[in-house]
């Protein structure tokens, strides 16, 4: 959660919002987005994502306090209920069964004496270690108050976290005379709770016994990783390589602004081992591994209780230039739902995401092709402005290739393959409208085909991308503002390229 100082008071939004799917904006899955003259004046319906969450009006930014509880899926974010303005900061709320169709609901947390609500984390308190339960288990919510100083507060549900009571002995844990101090991050460990935040530049340990009285234990991060910014939004999870249970690696994540490889802020993720009170990587200090080279994609957090795997999701924007996103009446979106594993690579055990399988429930009837693809001859064009894309390539003397998609008038955003450099990228220097000076510009991340194979996974939403290369073991999630244009094809460059299966789901 980046600092901001303004308070103001505001209302309550409407309740019962159905974000995803088509009744968001009553647009068609393939309609083309109108030009600019054509567009309703204060409007922008052309780019409001149908898979993606985003707020029904006003603005978002990191995703908090992600735990599934009694059948639900809650998502709580950084959100003004009362503009598009990054101000009045509280907490956001939404939730799902399915990870894929989501209800928003009223504000969960207003900004109050403390001062305004920053980002944190939410945990179901199983055994009333906290004592604000009776029979049932409710949820404990630990997140920033930033007033004059960042301090960490609590809050407690026991209606399965549809209204909060702030515990009344906030904070729980003082500003030791640290700038940024936010953020805290929830897990039980054994029989106790650990508790992980950003404080400057370093991740500070605290554990408990009742989520209220918390004793710092260690810290970590000086020397280590990318410095380039202030740290920000820890999570820390436990998660085996391939599958294998017996080998398992504890994962440390940190977002940093500024200083992401695409500018800008980023994600980046430390591997090693975690004992319940210090963790250690198993990397040299030096060493940086950013979770996505893309330019959007930040302060990812997982969700708590899902007892079988991990999912996450983290907030689709950048800040440098998050205040100029163009669209009204909201402003912000997050990624889907994505599973996060390890595998073993040539480059050793990294990070994987790819979108968690509930999405593909969305699809409708594909549409299929196979063929090759060279630069001299014509190539298949479908159409479609939110799609699911399955694709397997097969290299042949074509330098680049991959697929075009939001293809218009001047315009099309790229997302290819470069073989001699071994990279999968995103091309926005045509995709359409520019919001800042740096926008129009091309990110790429390392992507080692399997064998002479290529596959990819793209998800494409009115005013995004998300790009899955392998296994997941690259991604890539980029904004787009593109004008009038909704077709898709396939390209290549320097040669030709064996298309195996191309696949185009639009998603309902």
């Amino acid at each position: 959660m980046r600092h901001h100082k303004g308070k103001s008071a505001f209302e309550l939004p409407r309740r019962g919002f159905l974000a995803g799917a088509g009744a968001l904006v009553g647009l068609g899955l393939t309609g083309a987005a109108a030009p600019a003259s054509a567009r309703p004046r204060g409007r922008t319906a052309q780019w409001r994502p149908a898979v993606h969450f985003t707020p029904r009006r006003n603005w978002m930014n990191d995703p908090n306090g992600l735990v599934h509880h009694q059948g639900e899926y809650h998502l709580f974010f950084q959100h003004n209920p009362e503009s598009s303005d990054h101000a009045n900061l509280s907490w956001g709320h939404a939730v799902s069964t399915d990870l894929s169709h989501w209800e928003e609901l009223p504000v969960a947390l207003l900004p109050d004496d403390l001062g305004e609500i920053y980002s944190g984390s939410a945990v179901v308190d199983h055994d009333n270690t906290s004592g604000f339960f009776d029979t049932e288990p409710g949820l404990v919510a630990l997140y920033t108050s930033a007033g004059e100083t960042q301090q960490q507060s609590l809050a407690y549900s026991t209606d399965r976290g549809h209204t909060w009571t702030k515990y009344e002995g906030n904070p729980v844990i003082p500003n030791p005379g640290v700038a940024d101090f936010r953020d805290p991050k929830v897990i039980r460990y054994g029989d106790k709770w650990v508790l992980m935040l950003a404080a400057g530049d370093r991740i500070a340990f605290y554990d408990s016994a009742d989520l209220k009285n918390w004793n710092r234990i260690s810290e970590f991060g000086v020397g280590h990783g990318s410095h380039g910014g202030v740290w920000e939004c820890p999570d820390l999870f436990e998660l085996p390589v391939d599958g294998d249970t017996g080998r398992t690696r504890w994962v440390l994540i940190v977002s940093i602004n500024p200083g992401g490889p695409a500018g800008g802020s980023a994600t980046q993720y430390f591997l090693g081992d975690f004992d319940g009170t210090t963790f250690t990587s198993e990397a040299p200090p030096e060493e940086v591994r950013w979770v996505e080279e893309g330019a959007d994609f930040y302060a990812p957090q997982s969700w708590s209780d899902v007892p079988d795997r991990r999912i996450w999701l983290g907030w689709l924007s950048n800040w440098d230039y998050a205040k100029q996103v163009p669209t009204e009446p909201w402003r912000g979106a997050m990624t889907v739902p994505r599973t996060v594993g390890l595998t073993e690579t040539a480059s050793g055990v990294r990070i994987t995401q790819n979108p968690v399988p509930e999405l593909e429930s969305r699809r409708g009837k594909p549409q299929n092709w196979s063929g090759v693809i060279s630069e001299q001859g014509p190539a298949p064009e479908f159409s479609g402005a939110v799609l699911d894309i399955v694709a397997e390539f097969r290299l042949d003397t074509a330098t680049t290739f991959g697929v075009d998609v939001f293809v218009g008038e001047g315009q099309r955003t790229r997302i290819g393959y470069d073989v001699a450099a071994r990279r999968l990228f995103v091309d926005r220097t045509a995709s359409g409208t520019s919001i800042s000076p740096g926008f129009a510009a091309t990110h790429s991340a390392e992507l080692h085909p399997d064998g002479d194979v290529l596959r990819l996974r793209v998800l494409v939403d009115r005013s995004c991308v998300e790009v899955f290369g392998g296994r997941g073991e690259t991604v890539l999630t980029e904004l787009v503002f593109p004008g009038e244009g909704d077709r898709v094809r396939p390209f290549a460059t320097g040669g030709q390229v064996r298309v195996e299966s191309l696949e185009l789901y639009p998603l309902r």
